[in-house]
């Protein structure tokens, strides 16, 4: 046989074991920050001894969500009480890791600690903000460029469970939301900030005022772009409301209230965990407790509350901690208990609510290749068929705890446990 005819074999069998469309994914919930991947060909099946490419020893517990550009994965993570920013290579192995704080804070015994926040990469750059309030940036080779105290920058944080926002990266710049508070009626600490990527400067700060009280002054979400459309803005969510910002000078774009509604029948602990979703047209926000599920018009301005642009609201089963996804015409609900509940995009209709595995969710959950992926705390990975038909496809078991949600990126799938980070190949 010809040289050139083994090249072009190769090439072939190259170009077929290899995902039709590889990605990077830099942030929390991806790409797009909703989610989904546009990988194929990816495992359905594994456990603790098959279709495991590698497994790498972490040095402590913590729910942040990898992220992975090139052949760099970066996570944070409790070490004792310290809290570190680790890179390892595609290949598992540790390239480097930076004490980034000091004072890791428990919360809720296993639920959380102050490694809760996931990085953010654009390839060039990671950035990672842990529960002190320290926004660090660093090189991708681990040399560090700036670091910011948002407590001394902002005020001290107030927050029962810890602060644990993911922020958003967009054009240079990284946005945060600061939603806390003292619990008093007449104190508004919230805020909304936006960073400078490069320098660390500050560029706005927006009081974010809601009347919110008690506990709910308290929020764990993180926020996210939308961007569809010509249109880009911030969301964020928390403290009964869900609000919309301009990225350029962080004015109020719109808002929804009505999540947990002022009066004799407001909810005192109805805190939000988890994030909204969006896609072209449509935002869909969560509350909490099994509260109810708005779906907005992602176009409108101003005060959304009971108005046209609300789409439609679904009364309760709403999704406690995982985020919603939002692909195709239906909607994506994994419950905290395992429930999966899929709805009409364009009218919120019920189209199955089925159980898959009876266990804590804290994950969010990632669509790819036509199935969900959801993660339970006990390690177990349900794979479902995406789409109107309940049919679960696998299930798949490590055997060690996990809140992080699952990453998908050249083919391989990344599942951060409490006790080491794991290639699924």
């Amino acid at each position: 046989m010809k040289p050139a005819q083994l090249t072009t074999i190769f090439t072939i069998v190259l170009l077929c074991t290899q995902p039709l469309a590889a990605e990077n994914w830099g942030s929390w919930r991806g790409p797009t920050q909703n989610g989904l991947s546009t990988e194929t060909n990816l495992p359905k099946s594994w456990s603790a001894n098959t279709n495991v490419k590698w497994r790498a020893e972490l040095p402590g517990p913590a729910g942040a969500t990898p992220v992975v550009w090139g052949d760099n994965i970066f996570l944070t993570s409790t070490s004792g009480s310290d809290l570190a920013l680790l890179c390892f290579g595609t290949d598992g192995k540790e390239r480097w890791s930076r004490l980034i704080g000091k004072g890791n804070k428990d919360a809720r015994g296993d639920e959380g600690n102050s490694a809760s926040p996931s990085p953010i990469t654009d390839g060039v750059h990671v950035w990672a903000f842990i529960g002190t309030g320290k926004l660090v940036c660093y090189t991708i080779d681990g040399t560090l460029v700036w670091e910011a105290d948002l407590q001394q920058r902002y005020g001290k944080f107030d927050i029962a469970f810890g602060m644990s926002a993911t922020p958003v990266l967009h054009d240079n710049r990284l946005f945060v939301q600061l939603i806390h508070g003292d619990g008093k009626p007449e104190t508004q600490e919230a805020m909304v900030v936006a960073v400078d990527a490069a320098t660390g400067e500050p560029l706005w700060a927006t009081e974010r005022v809601t009347g919110a009280s008690r506990e709910n002054e308290h929020s764990y979400a993180s926020p996210m772009l939308y961007q569809f459309g010509g249109m880009t803005y911030l969301i964020t969510h928390g403290a009964d409301y869900t609000i919309a910002y301009s990225l350029t000078d962080g004015k109020e774009k719109w808002r929804l209230g009505g999540l947990n509604p002022q009066g004799q029948s407001y909810h005192p602990t109805l805190r939000f965990v988890s994030s909204p979703a969006a896609a072209e047209g449509i935002i869909v926000c969560p509350t909490a407790k099994n509260g109810p599920v708005f779906a907005v018009d992602a176009s409108k301005t101003g005060d959304l509350t009971d108005s046209e642009a609300v789409l439609w609201v679904r009364e309760d089963n709403t999704p406690d901690v995982p985020s919603p996804i939002i692909h195709g015409d239906l909607v994506y609900l994994c419950r905290e208990n395992g429930m999966l509940l899929v709805l009409e995009r364009e009218t919120g209709e019920q189209v199955y609510m089925e159980r898959t595995h009876s266990h804590r969710h804290r994950a969010s959950p990632v669509l790819a290749d036509d199935h969900l992926y959801l993660t339970a705390r006990d390690g177990k990975v349900t794979v479902v068929k995406a789409g109107r038909d309940f049919e679960i496809v696998s299930q798949n078991d490590i055997g060690e705890t996990t809140s992080a949600s699952p990453v998908i990126s050249n083919g391989v799938i990344y599942l951060r446990t409490f006790d080491a980070l794991w290639a699924i190949q």
